[in-house]
């Protein structure tokens, strides 16, 4: 019911930007927290940041000063501006929000399909 889109990764050369974009749709009463994961290959799923209803964020001590995420409550959408990219940047970045989908019913996570992101030297 509850579906999560990532649109924006790509290859980007080492000190460059990429922006990503993730949209919830289907069934939502309401979504509190959202937020990026990556993972790259051989190793762990691993937290990059995320934002709260209100705007409140956390983000992975390897990508502070860096990374920003941010989010539009009415597009249901979060967002990933990724500056000063490195090389071990590079991971299949994931979207997940706390989704409530009645309003009754408990917060879920939700997760997207994953979109790659490549930074080369």
């Amino acid at each position: 019911q509850v579906q999560l889109v990532e649109s924006g990764g790509g290859l980007v050369q080492a000190g460059g930007s990429l922006r990503l974009s993730c949209a919830a749709s289907g069934s939502i009463f309401g979504i509190n927290g959202m937020g990026w994961y990556r993972q790259a290959p051989g190793k762990q799923r691993e937290l990059v940041a995320a934002i709260t209803t209100g705007g409140s964020t956390n983000y992975a001590d390897s990508v502070k000063g860096r990374f920003t995420v941010s989010r539009d409550n009415a597009k249901n959408t979060v967002y990933l501006q990724m500056n000063s990219l490195k090389p071990e940047d590079t991971a299949v970045y994931y979207c997940n929000a706390e989704v409530k989908r009645t309003h009754w019913s408990t917060l879920r996570n939700y997760w997207g399909q994953g979109t790659q992101v490549t930074v080369s030297s």
